[in-house]
């Protein structure tokens, strides 16, 4: 039986709002599901940064909670 891991990819719109896709990997096959409108999406590659851009197109959120985003 295949391991199951999970992490996620988190950032705040301009109002404040989290926005929260997980990443849920099963073998070698990555599902993206995003929390506030149920997109989902197979990857096997880049997962993580398909689930940012997704965030921040569709969601306009991009604040990373980390603060590791470079200075400007």
């Amino acid at each position: 039986m295949p391991q199951i891991d999970e992490s996620k990819v988190s950032r705040w719109d301009q109002h404040g709002r989290e926005h929260v896709v997980r990443v849920q990997r099963t073998g070698v096959q990555r599902t993206i599901k995003c929390g506030t409108c149920g997109w989902q999406k197979g990857a096997q590659f880049l997962p993580w940064l398909k689930a940012e851009e997704h965030l921040a197109e569709a969601h306009q959120a991009t604040v990373d909670p980390a603060g590791t985003q470079p200075s400007r």
